[in-house]
This record gives C-alpha cells, structure tokens and sequence, in this order.
C-alpha cells in the first residue's frame, strides 16, 4: 500500500487514528473515547497501540510511513511537541506529548494543535486548496483557530497563534472560561457552553419541545441534542444555537478585520447545525462588516465532514 500516511486526532471527547492516501481519502480507522479516561502516559501507550494495530492490519511496517502527524486540542509549543496547557483534557500541563510518543516509534513524530492540523487538512483536501490564505475555525467542544498565511500555517512565537476561542466578545459575561477569563467565545458558544446557556433559557420561562425526564441532568445536553431539536423546531434549541452563532459572528469578524483573508472554513462538531447556524454566524458577520469589505470574502463550512482533525493530522507530515 504505497504512499500511505498516519494522522492522530486527540480532541476533548474522541480521539481518532487514521491511515490516509495523498489525496486525503481514509484508508483505514479507529475511533475512540477511551482516551479520556486514562492518565497522560496511558493515553500515549493506547494512542502508540492503536497506531501499531492499524500497521499490523494493513501490512505495512512503520518505514512505510514518512513520519506520525498528531493533532492535540490545546496550547502547544510546537518546536518541542510540548502540551503548555489544554482546557479539553485533564492534565497534561507542559507535558513532552512528541517525545512520549517518539520513544513509541522509530519515524518522526509531529505533534500540533488540532485547529492548526485541521488547517492543514482543509487547505491541501478540502474546501482551501488553491488558496494562500485561509483560516480554518474549529467549533466543537471548544474552539479555535489555524492560519494558512502564505501556503503554510503561521504558528506565531510560541506554536500557539489562533487561540480563537480565548478571544473576547463579552467581557461583562456571567460566564466564566476555562482560562479564568470572562466573555471568551470558549465560554459563551462551544459545546462546553451549552448545558449553560439552554438551562439559561428555561429559567428565562422559554419552553422546550425536547422530551426531558425527571430529574434530567441538563449537563448532558449537547450538539446532538440541539440538532434533534432544531429538527422539531424547538425554539429553545433554535435559541441557543442562535446565541452560539452570533458570538461566532463577532470573532469572524475581528479575524477579518485582523487578517484580511479571502476565506474562513468553518468546522467541527457543532457545524452539523448545517445553513441554520451557518446563515446566523453570516448575518452577525455581514452586519458588522457592512461597507468594510472591499473584495469578496467566503464562508464556508468544511468539505472534509467529520474528520478534518485526523486528514489534518496526516497532512502535517507532508509539510
């Protein structure tokens, strides 16, 4: 199976492993959840074992594969491969994520953060190839950003440039980001917000048409849970998603005005909201922009549905 590459998407809640070919297509793959359960170095054995199951059932030797591309939601300096911090998971505070892995694997491994990975994907497979620049914005668990500038992603001084979802669009919010700050689109419009801001909605006397039981934990609400109800046209779901898309607007809109690119893909878990969330995200944007855009800037959401983060990480081994 010649020109063949592994990627390792490690996210909030799933972590996937994937062979790929050069053009983006999954070979093969194993999904799981299982991560989040588990210590920082059992996380690196079980990622590592997967890896090796995936060689093993397709006949293929480690060699076979120019290096191992990670993509790790979180800051990471990526000159070292070192997690400095994540909100997603427990743990892993400076934690030398590349050479845990590297003492795994003969083949350089290539560890980045997963918004700057799924850059990568989108930009060589997706809805940015043929584009110089773009930004790729991740809205899933938590947010973020990465940034193609000239053809190749700009990591800034640390490895650390597109934490969009730490930039602020509420600063007298009542709620509080995982990085302690107020009125980050982090806390106001990712999945860690909406248990927040649906219970919000209740109190303020709105009525749902999704069926909750007694005693229903209103911590388990999420993206999937929204989409079901933005289907039966629930006007507490439809509410909520709205809140998420208008606070997104408003950091497009900063990115615009910041970068200037001429496209900004939209991805991850809370974009199977589909035209709904996607229009609202649009009229925020446009409303503010209004007469500042001198040539036409698209958006749009990604081609690579549902596995941007793992085809991104593959990708970076062909950087």
């Amino acid at each position: 199976m010649p020109g063949v590459l592994c990627g390792v998407d490690i996210g909030g809640t799933k972590c996937s492993i994937a062979l790929i070919d050069y053009d983006g297509n999954i070979l093969d793959k194993i999904y799981t959840c299982a991560h989040v359960e588990e210590e920082e170095d059992g996380m690196v054995k079980m990622v590592a074992g997967h890896v090796k199951e995936l060689l093993q059932r397709n006949q293929l030797k480690e060699t076979d594969l120019p290096a191992l591309g990670v993509g790790c939601a979180g800051h990471i300096r990526f000159s070292e491969g070192v997690i400095i911090t994540t909100s997603n998971l427990k743990g892993y505070n400076n934690y030398p994520l590349r050479d845990e892995l590297q003492s795994h694997f003969e083949i350089p491994v290539i560890v980045d953060n997963d918004a700057n990975a799924q850059a990568v994907g989108e930009h060589k497979f997706g809805a940015g190839k043929g584009y110089e620049d773009m930004i790729f914005v991740t809205i899933s668990t938590g947010i973020g950003a990465g940034l193609i500038i000239n053809g190749k992603p700009y990591r800034g001084m640390t490895g650390t440039a597109g934490e969009f979802g730490h930039s602020i669009v509420e600063p007298d919010s009542e709620l509080i980001c995982t990085c302690g700050n107020r009125g980050c689109i982090m806390a106001c419009a990712c999945g860690l917000a909406l248990p927040h801001l649906f219970e919000k909605k209740l109190k303020e006397g709105m009525k749902t048409l999704i069926k909750m039981p007694p005693n229903f934990n209103i911590s388990k609400i999420n993206g999937q849970t929204l989409k079901k109800g933005l289907d039966i046209g629930d006007p507490v779901s439809k509410a909520v998603i709205s809140d998420s898309a208008y606070y997104v607007g408003i950091g497009l809109y900063n990115l615009f005005q910041t970068l200037n690119p001429p496209l900004i893909v939209l991805g991850g878990g809370l974009t199977n909201w589909g035209d709904f969330y996607l229009n609202k995200i649009k009229e925020t944007f446009y409303e503010l922009a209004r007469d500042m855009i001198f040539d036409p800037i698209e958006i749009t959401l990604s081609k690579i549905i549902g596995d941007a983060g793992v085809i991104g990480a593959a990708g970076l081994t062909m950087e």
